[in-house]
């Protein structure tokens, strides 16, 4: 053994120790979640962009 190495009392553990699969209806859920979101922010950076153009209109 070299110095550096302790001996270890307990084996070693994967560090992605997950559970293996996920339910299908879960991951489709939160992907459907994460598409609404990036398609409101999307919205609203043309929107912003939109109004910024016609910045010009009387209030």
């Amino acid at each position: 053994m070299k110095k550096d190495e302790a001996p270890r009392s307990q084996p070693l553990k994967a560090a992605n120790d997950n559970p293996a699969a996920l339910a299908p209806a879960a991951v489709d859920a939160a992907l459907t979640r994460i598409a609404e979101a990036i398609g409101r922010h999307i919205a609203r950076e043309h929107v912003r962009a939109r109004k910024a153009a016609n910045d010009n209109d009387l209030p």
